[in-house]
C-alpha cells in the first residue's frame, strides 16, 4: 500500500504565513505574498516617497490636511461668539466661554512654536465641560465652531468606549478619528479641537465599590486621564481592533483642546441638596436667592464628582459652563431666526415643489408651546413641525403644478393635525 503525503500548503514569502491564517495569498510565479505584507510594503514605500520630496497617497499636503497645514489667524472672542449668535440662539454663558477657550487655544498654539521668553512661561490648555439639558444646544455649539476653525476638529460619542481589552472602543480611537479628519496628518492632529459629547454616560455607576468592574464607566475615565492632560499616546490609525497589524502612530496631546458636554440628568437634585434650597428655620432669605427654575447655574466641580465622574478626571476640565433650558420665548425665535432655522429648511423643500409655505404667527406661537409641554427642548420643534406638515408633504407634490402655490398654516391648522398625529396623544412628563 502507498502511503500519500500531505499536500504542500501556500505560505507568504515573507512572513511565512500559511493560508489558513491570512484572509489574501497573493500568488506570483516563485513566491506568495500576503494582504498584511502588503500593507507594509506600502507604508516603506509612502515613507520613502515622503523623503524624495514625492506625494504619497497619505501625505499631509494633499486632501484635507492642505487646510490645516496653513498657518493659523487668530479671530478675537467677541467675533467668534458674534458667529455663534447666526446659528445658536441663547446661551450667552457658554458662547462666551466656548469663544475665550477656542481663542486662547489659538494663542497657545501660535506661543508654542515661538522660542521660550526669559520668564520661563508656559500656557497650559483650559479643557471646558458642558452641562445643559438635552436640546439646548450643546452638540451645536460644537458643530457650529468647527465651521469657524482651521484645525482638525471632531465630534466623538462616549457612550461607545470600554475599559481596555473589553468589547467596545478604546478610548485612543478618539485620536483615531481626529487623524482621520485630517488625513493622517500628524502634525496637524496635534493641535485639533476634541469635542467628547455625552460624557455624563461614562459616570461611575455607584459610589460602593462592587466585586465587577465597571469597564464602561469608570475603566473609561481612567483612561482619558493622560489623553486630557496632555501625553504621548500611541494611535491606531484605523482603529485597533478591527486592524491588529498595523502601525501605531505616537500622537502628543499637550496641544489638543478637549471640550466635553453632557445631559447628567439629576444633577439637579444634588445641586440642591448642596445650596440648600429647603431652608427651615430664620434663614429663608437663602432659599428667595436660589433661583429653582434653573439650578444648573449653581452647578460646580462638587457636584460633577458627586454625579460619578472621577476627581482625577473632573480636575483636568477646569472650566464648567451651563446651558440654561429654554424658555418659550428661546424656542420661539430658534423656529425663525438662526440662519438655518427650522421654518427655512421647510419653506426651502417645498419651494423646491414650487409651494409658498408660510406659518402665521399664532402657528409658531403653538408650536412653541406644544415644545415646552413636552420638555423635549428644540429637538421637539422638529417633531412637531413635522406631525404638522406630514400630510401636506404627502399629498401636494403629486397635485398638479398649478392647483397649489401656497400653503398657509395657522393656528387651528397647526392643532387639528398635531392632535390627529401619534405625537399629539404625548402627556407632558
Amino acid at each position: 500500500m502507498i502511503k500519500r503525503g500531505k499536500p504542500t500548503q501556500h505560505r507568504c514569502s515573507f512572513c511565512g504565513r500559511g493560508e489558513e491564517e491570512v484572509m489574501i495569498l497573493v500568488s506570483g510565479m516563485d513566491g506568495q505574498i500576503c494582504e498584511v505584507c502588503v500593507e507594509k510594503a506600502q507604508d516603506i514605500i509612502d515613507q520613502e516617497l515622503r523623503k524624495a520630496g514625492v506625494a504619497g497617497k497619505e501625505e499631509p499636503g494633499s486632501g484635507k490636511s492642505s487646510r490645516y497645514s496653513g498657518p493659523i489667524h487668530l479671530i478675537p472672542p467677541r467675533d467668534i461668539k458674534t458667529f455663534l449668535d447666526q446659528y445658536v440662539i441663547g446661551q450667552g454663558d457658554a458662547k462666551k466661554v466656548l469663544s475665550v477657550a477656542v481663542y486662547n487655544h489659538y494663542k497657545r498654539l501660535q506661543q508654542f512654536g515661538k522660542a521660550v521668553d526669559s520668564d520661563d512661561v508656559e500656557i497650559e490648555k483650559s479643557n471646558v465641560l458642558f452641562v445643559g439639558q438635552t436640546g439646548t444646544g450643546k452638540t451645536l455649539l460644537a458643530k457650529t465652531i468647527a465651521k469657524l476653525l482651521n484645525v482638525p476638529f471632531t465630534i466623538v460619542d462616549a457612550t461607545v468606549f470600554t475599559e481596555a481589552g473589553y468589547v467596545g472602543e478604546d478610548v485612543e480611537s478618539i485620536l483615531s478619528r481626529l487623524l482621520q479628519v485630517c488625513d493622517y496628518d500628524v502634525e496637524a492632529a496635534e493641535r485639533g479641537i476634541v469635542y467628547i459629547d455625552e460624557i455624563d454616560k461614562i459616570a461611575r455607576k455607584q459610589d460602593n465599590p462592587s466585586i465587577t468592574r465597571d469597564v464602561s464607566g469608570e475603566g473609561v475615565q481612567q483612561g482619558m486621564l493622560k489623553m486630557l492632560e496632555g501625553a504621548e499616546v500611541l494611535v491606531p490609525p484605523q482603529g485597533g481592533r478591527k486592524h491588529p497589524e498595523q502601525k501605531l502612530v505616537k500622537i502628543n496631546t499637550q496641544n489638543i483642546l478637549f471640550i466635553c458636554g453632557g445631559a447628567f440628568d439629576g444633577i439637579d437634585k444634588i445641586i440642591a441638596r448642596r445650596v440648600n434650597t429647603q431652608v427651615i428655620g430664620f434663614n429663608k432669605n437663602q432659599e428667595e436667592r436660589i433661583d429653582k427654575e434653573n439650578l444648573l447655574q449653581y452647578v460646580g466641580h462638587q457636584d460633577i464628582k458627586n454625579y460619578g465622574l472621577i476627581p482625577e478626571l473632573v480636575g483636568r476640565m477646569p472650566v464648567v459652563v451651563h446651558l440654561d433650558p429654554l424658555d418659550l420665548d428661546a424656542l420661539r425665535r430658534i423656529l425663525t431666526e438662526p440662519r438655518n432655522a427650522l421654518l427655512r429648511q421647510y419653506e426651502k423643500l417645498f419651494a423646491l415643489e414650487g409651494i409658498q409655505l408660510k406659518l402665521e404667527d399664532s402657528a409658531l406661537d403653538f408650536i412653541a408651546e406644544k415644545a415646552m409641554e413636552y420638555k423635549l427642548g428644540a429637538r421637539g420643534l422638529r417633531s412637531l413641525c413635522e406631525a404638522i406638515l406630514t400630510d401636506a408633504m404627502f399629498e401636494l407634490p403629486t397635485a398638479g403644478k398649478g392647483e397649489q402655490k401656497q400653503l398657509v398654516i395657522d393656528r387651528a391648522y397647526a392643532q387639528g393635525k398635531l392632535e390627529g398625529s401619534r405625537i399629539g396623544r404625548l402627556k407632558a412628563a
